[in-house]
């Protein structure tokens, strides 16, 4: 049995981890740029610069300690039969769901529509160069590591291994493109509402087609559960979603042939996204009717240090014109 060059679930590893790691990269440039303490232009050169080495260094760091576990794991890995190869393609599928349910409830906080309890950029203030280096180098070091974790099932499969280099050019250059989009849709648009709420459900179908399809890896290994529908062969095929057109829908869930189990799978993860996209909301409008109300106290509090100021001028002058008035009273009976 030839072994596949290209794996849609390695990819999506990759392009999750490469879209925070290059967000987390755009935030802090976002925030050497537009900070007032570092408008200086010497200074937020060396800011600008410290953000890239720091990236730079910590990927090297993590990519050569990936390596350093997967040629071991792989030197060491036995031969699987079928049924275990089904059994850890499913876990990879269902572990990269809720990769990409997690960066679905990211996004719109990257974008600005959910609020975020750091500050409207993500990142903490009162930047120092030490605290960049540091901060960047620890985030883009989890990120790149991370990849190895969730790749170790393929290590140890061995063959399955020979789709990493494709599947993850492929998922670095996706996660790139988003990175790229919404670093300039953070500096261009004002409004950035529709495309966190497109990108949101886009990766919430993407995490639910893939925890689906986790499943149903699952199924195939253990007994497939009974058929709820199959219209694969209607319209000549049309709806087939391993043919073109429909196979292009497929990795967000569709399908023209459905079992109880995937059925029950598509809707409950589905339901429980919508839930914590939901929850997120509500915590979104209670911090910003927080933040609002602290505005409206602190406003308040000015106002009235303003009129503890200037009463007492009112009230002496008011004093000196009723003793003028009655002064001219007394002259003038």
């Amino acid at each position: 049995m030839s072994v596949p060059l290209f794996n849609g679930a390695v990819m999506t590893i990759f392009a999750r981890e490469v879209l925070e790691g290059t967000v987390i990269i755009g935030q802090y440039r976002t925030v050497v740029k537009r900070t007032p303490e570092w408008q200086e232009p010497e200074r937020q050169k060396a800011g600008l610069k410290a953000i890239n080495a720091a990236a730079g260094w910590a990927s090297l760091v993590a990519i050569i300690l990936i390596i350093c576990v997967a040629v071991p794991l792989g030197l060491l890995s036995r031969q699987f039969d079928e049924k275990v190869g089904d059994v850890i393609e499913g876990v990879s599928k269902v572990v990269a769901a809720f990769c990409i349910l997690q960066l679905s409830l990211k996004m719109p906080k990257f974008l600005g529509l959910y609020a975020s309890k750091k500050g409207k950029d993500g990142v903490q203030v009162g930047l120092t160069l030490k605290s960049i280096r540091f901060n960047v180098a620890w985030n883009i070091w989890r990120e790149v590591a991370e990849i190895g974790v969730f790749l170790i099932p393929f290590f140890l499969e061995g063959e399955k291994a020979k789709a990493i280099p494709l599947s993850g050019i492929a998922g670095i250059a996706v996660g790139g493109i988003l990175g790229g989009i919404i670093y300039i849709a953070n500096k261009r648009l004002e409004n950035k509402t529709w495309l966190a709420v497109f990108m949101a459900v886009l990766l919430l179908f993407l995490a639910t087609g893939l925890f689906t399809g986790g499943l149903h890896e699952f199924e195939e290994v253990w007994g497939m559960t009974q058929n709820v529908y199959n219209y694969r062969d209607a319209a000549g095929g049309f709806f087939n979603e391993k043919k073109l057109p429909m196979a292009l829908v497929k990795p967000f869930g569709y399908s023209a042939k459905r079992s109880v189990l995937q059925v029950a799978s598509f809707w409950s993860f589905l339901a429980f996204g919508c839930a914590l996209h939901f929850w997120k909301w509500l915590s979104t409008k209670k911090i910003r009717e927080a933040e609002e109300m602290a505005e409206a106290e602190k406003a308040a509090g000015v106002e009235g240090l303003y009129h503890q100021e200037t009463t007492p001028i009112e009230e002496k002058n008011s004093g000196t014109d009723e003793d003028a008035n009655s002064g001219a009273d007394e002259e003038n009976p």
